[in-house]
């Protein structure tokens, strides 16, 4: 075993200590726990995901200790590579179902689901001009292989996958007044090029009352690795805008099965996942993130955590820069030569669901489970914090 595993172990192993600070709290009663977690577990190839987690390495490990000590009722899994088989869903799955190493029971999730992504799907466009139509650089989303990055959902309570929307097909210049920077792309962009880079869901969950509760999921690409044009960031802005629009019953969307339209006016719905957008700081176009949070059918929680303020300020760089409150960040980047870390995963509930409870998993230096996140450049779980909203 690895030294780095052994002080792994020995940081799970210790995380009773700190269960006793009783953080994060449980629900309040009648309350269900939403959570979306950018795990960081795709790997570079194929099938490489699964037998990470199967094999219960290290990462795996502290993402599985994150999750029991979090406890979603409901949670959005990001960058957990699609198979067609669900065989990297099945192995996360059937990792939590363990007790953790610190005896932490482990936590059922009998309801999954998964779709294909955008990622590594070939567009048959030469999207970055270097001549040739193939690799990830011109694939509908950045991927070296279909399904790198995919999301999937786990849940305790039942998902209603007949009513289910994916919006994986969905062409970015469909959206009115898009962003598409079609002088920079081939002609025949705008009739091929998709808008999701991963892919949009609306994915009803059934509540105990018969009830359904929207989850409306997405991973936009990040607004940056492209040039003058800004292509990455028109298409992030767009991702982001597309819920905009949804919730505000816009019309002009059609899903993958050819349904067309918006969420209804007085369904009950959550906004979550890592969308690449921080409204204060970063790289990104804020105009959409803003109108997203300020939309009159959304609360924003605001959740934060007992460790990301303490990581700005030790790490500095480009996070003594920022205008953005670090309690609410939720990534850990690159400091000195910047972005640092932000606000970039959200769970954002309609108005009609009531708000009792929300945070961020990252833990105060001296707490031992701050090992589960810390590590620099190759953190032990992953550089994005899983973030949760409770609701009743």
């Amino acid at each position: 075993m690895s030294l780095r595993a052994l002080a792994l172990l020995a940081t799970l192993a210790a995380a009773p200590a700190a269960a006793a600070q009783d953080w994060p709290p449980a629900p309040a009663p009648g309350a269900i726990r939403v959570a979306t977690f950018n795990t960081s577990l795709s790997r570079g190839g194929a099938g490489l995901a699964w037998k990470a987690i199967a094999e219960a390495r290290d990462q795996a490990r502290a993402v599985a200790a994150i999750l029991r000590a979090v406890r979603p009722d409901v949670l959005l899994v990001q960058e957990l590579d699609h198979d067609p088989e669900g065989r990297a869903l099945d192995a996360l799955a059937g990792l939590l179902a363990q007790p953790g190493e610190d005896g932490t029971p482990g936590i059922d999730y009998p309801h999954r689901f998964s779709a294909p992504p955008n990622t590594g799907v070939p567009s048959g466009l030469d999207l970055d001009g270097d001549g040739e139509a193939r690799g990830p650089d011109d694939a509908q989303g950045w991927g070296r292989f279909a399904g790198q990055y995919g999301m999937a959902v786990l849940s305790r309570l039942p998902l209603d996958r007949g009513a289910a929307r994916t919006f994986r097909r969905l062409r970015w210049a469909a959206m009115p007044g898009a962003l598409l920077p079609a002088e920079v792309y081939p002609p025949e962009a705008p009739a091929r090029l998709r808008l999701s880079s991963k892919s949009h869901w609306d994915l009803p969950v059934v509540l105990t009352d018969g009830r359904r509760l929207h989850l409306l999921a997405s991973h936009p690409t990040p607004p940056v690795f492209d040039g003058p044009a800004d292509r990455n960031g028109r298409r992030n802005h767009d991702e982001v805008r597309f819920w905009v629009d949804y919730l505000s019953g816009e019309g002009w969307m059609v899903d993958d099965a050819g349904r067309a339209g918006a969420l209804g006016p007085e369904a009950s719905a959550v906004v979550l996942g890592d969308l690449n957008a921080d409204p204060e700081d970063g790289d990104g176009r804020r105009a959409a993130i803003h109108a997203l949070l300020d939309h009159p059918r959304l609360t924003d929680p605001r959740p934060r955590s007992p460790g990301a303020a303490a990581a700005a300020r030790a790490q500095g760089g480009a996070n003594a820069r920022h205008l953005g409150d670090p309690a609410l960040d939720t990534a850990d980047w690159r400091d000195e030569r910047g972005p640092g870390n932000l606000r970039v995963d959200f769970v954002l509930p309609t108005r009609d669901l009531e708000v009792t409870g929300a945070g961020v998993f990252w833990p105060a230096p001296d707490d031992p489970r701050a090992a589960w996140v810390a590590g620099g450049r190759r953190p032990a779980s992953s550089d994005h914090r899983l973030v949760w909203v409770d609701l009743r």
